[in-house]
């Protein structure tokens, strides 16, 4: 492991999670929330692709919980869909690292609308209602900003000494 200590490779996946949670909760303008990225899902994707023994499904239901606390929403809801775009991000971990930039960019599409669609679906069984096209949109948005939040969080691993 070159010397960095497991304890620093781990609060350093904590500081992009915790950075994730910022953004995830940082207020602007109400308009503005349709097109705002699922943040901690895209951090999740990124560290069950590069750090697959470092990350895995376990973090996954860790930080949906904190997000249902941070969001008031109903309990395990967000954990369920964390554990299983964690699950498929892992899963294929080996695949979606060879994939050419603009297939990662598809791939991540695909875990964020698997993402929102348990989210629309636990919304569906205890009745609340949806709003159909704004919806869609932070899934879209997220795959545009993915080769972005690759680069800066494969720095972030790098610099970081992280495996």
């Amino acid at each position: 492991m070159n010397g960095i200590s497991p304890m620093r490779s781990i609060m350093l996946i904590g500081a992009t999670f915790l950075v994730a949670y910022l953004l995830a909760l940082l207020p602007g303008p109400e308009w503005a929330d349709q097109f705002r990225p699922n943040w901690v899902g895209l951090v999740l994707i990124y560290w069950c692709i590069a750090a697959p023994r470092r990350v895995g499904i376990g973090t996954g239901w860790l930080v949906g919980i904190i997000l249902d606390l941070l969001y008031g929403s109903l309990l395990g809801q967000h954990a369920l869909a964390m554990v299983i775009i964690a699950f498929i991000a892992h899963k294929l971990h080996l695949q979606i690292r060879m994939f050419p930039g603009w297939q990662q960019a598809a791939t991540v599409l695909v875990l964020l609308v698997i993402n929102q669609l348990l989210m629309l679906w636990v919304k569906g069984v205890i009745g609340e209602t949806a709003t159909l096209w704004p919806y869609w949109t932070s899934s879209i948005v997220g795959m545009v900003i993915w080769p972005l939040v690759f680069v800066i969080l494969r720095d972030v691993r790098r610099r970081g000494h992280i495996e």
